[in-house]
């Protein structure tokens, strides 16, 4: 009987097929505590990996029993709750949940947590998400190179070693260059063990031979297969015209880039929860867009009754604050595009995030700025108000904007909840 013994290495990722079908049986479950991740998280933990706690009720499997069917009557001693015909309640089940109040009596049974690592749970995040109006890309004009495999080499660095396919050329010529040898071989073997056992009467090669001849014969014979030994062993177990070196060529690859203005008021109105909420709602769409292009830059602009240009720092931590003036905002968002972004080489989105609080007389002047310059530049425009409130001028004239263009899309969060379901809302995939 022949035992196959498998030595390779367990790579890191041997359990993926377990782990998929693991996600996929509990997609639910995952998906509630992705998006409860919004809420509870930190800014600066919003793209972690998470634990998912699942109930250990929901591990377990069908199983199914043999038992008596039909009815039956039974005798129990001491019974002093129940009569004939009763029916006997089915006791309570355990919630599964462990980690609750001692107690010296019961059993309970503890969730089972389950990681999920990074990419797992950004794709749950994004799950059923796409940008819009992608069909308007362009490629762009500067092109980038990939290094990309293109087969094997006979010359190499030593890191790039291909130890498979060297092998298996050292294979395939240690049995191309044995193959005569060892055919020759076998002849001689047979020859010298006729010889020696002296079944040679029926040879016509041998019948006449004298016994002085044979001996020599076994000799030269004997000399001759160690001589092929010593030819076989010598050939190398691998040489250096075995060794293959994995090949990699630069490939042109065109790439398409994006940019992404997040526009954040900052005036008296917003206070820190309402700051935060945007701030969320921001670092949502800076992580779609990054799994979406290649190049992606992030213009920020802080807007009172003044806007500025700043980095991030200053975006998610100034403390600076004033009265209300949107279109600052949006005229120098505009200026902008014209300066640094062309619409042929750019896709270019924005995101603004305000409570609605504006000089009434600059409302008007925004819906302007968007049908006029703005819009026709981007392939999209989200305006996100938050705001507990009726809501204001602002949201009204952006009203008339939406009806009137398809890539402008408003929304408003009242609450944490509210900010990943409006984000899906946004981004949800259209249905051809």
């Amino acid at each position: 009987m022949t035992q196959i013994i498998d030595r390779r290495l367990q790579g890191k990722n041997k359990s993926v097929v377990n782990r998929q079908r693991f996600i996929r049986r509990f997609r639910e479950q995952i998906r509630k505590s992705v998006s409860d991740a919004v809420v509870e998280r930190s800014i600066t933990d919003l793209d972690k990996g998470d634990k998912i706690n699942i109930p250990q009720k929901d591990t377990m499997e069908p199983i199914f029993q043999h038992t008596r069917g039909g009815r039956r009557e039974a005798v129990n001693t001491g019974n002093t709750d129940f009569v004939t015909g009763d029916r006997i309640a089915r006791p309570p089940e355990s919630d599964g949940s462990g980690g609750g109040q001692a107690s010296n009596s019961g059993e309970g049974e503890d969730e089972f947590v389950f990681q999920l690592s990074r990419e797992e749970f950004l794709e749950f995040f994004f799950e059923d998400l796409e940008l819009p109006d992608l069909i308007k890309t362009q490629l762009r004009t500067v092109v980038d190179y990939k290094m990309v495999r293109a087969g094997f080499t006979n010359s190499g660095v030593p890191a790039n070693i291909n130890v498979v396919r060297s092998l298996r050329g050292a294979m395939a010529r240690r049995i191309a260059l044995r193959g005569p040898h060892m055919a020759k071989l076998r002849d001689l073997e047979d020859q010298l063990e006729k010889l020696e056992s002296g079944s040679v009467v029926d040879s016509p090669t041998y019948t006449e031979m004298s016994l002085a001849n044979k001996k020599r014969e076994i000799k030269r014979l004997k000399k001759e297969i160690t001589v092929l030994k010593k030819k076989i062993k010598a050939i190398p177990f691998i040489d250096t015209f075995d060794l293959r070196y994995n090949h990699r060529v630069k490939e042109p690859k065109p790439t398409t880039q994006a940019v992404m203005f997040c526009i954040m008021d900052v005036s008296g109105s917003m206070n820190e929860l309402r700051k935060d909420l945007a701030k969320r709602f921001f670092i949502l769409l800076h992580l779609f867009l990054t799994r979406t292009y290649e190049n992606i830059e992030v213009v920020f602009i802080r807007h009172h009754t003044t806007a500025k240009e700043v980095d991030e720092e200053e975006f998610f931590y100034s403390r600076e604050t004033g009265g209300t003036v949107v279109s600052s905002a949006l005229e120098m968002m505009h200026n902008i595009i014209l300066e640094r972004y062309p619409t042929n080489d750019w896709n270019i989105y924005a995101a603004q995030a305000s409570d609605g609080d504006n000089w009434d007389g600059d409302s008007p002047s925004c819906s302007k700025l968007l049908l006029d310059k703005i819009l026709s530049l981007v392939q999209f425009y989200a305006y996100v108000e938050i705001t507990t409130n009726t809501h204001q001028s602002l949201w009204r004239e952006y009203e008339k904007v939406s009806q009137l263009r398809k890539n402008f899309a408003m929304q408003a969060i009242t609450g944490p909840k509210g900010i990943y379901p409006v984000f899906r809302q946004l981004f949800a995939k259209k249905i051809a």
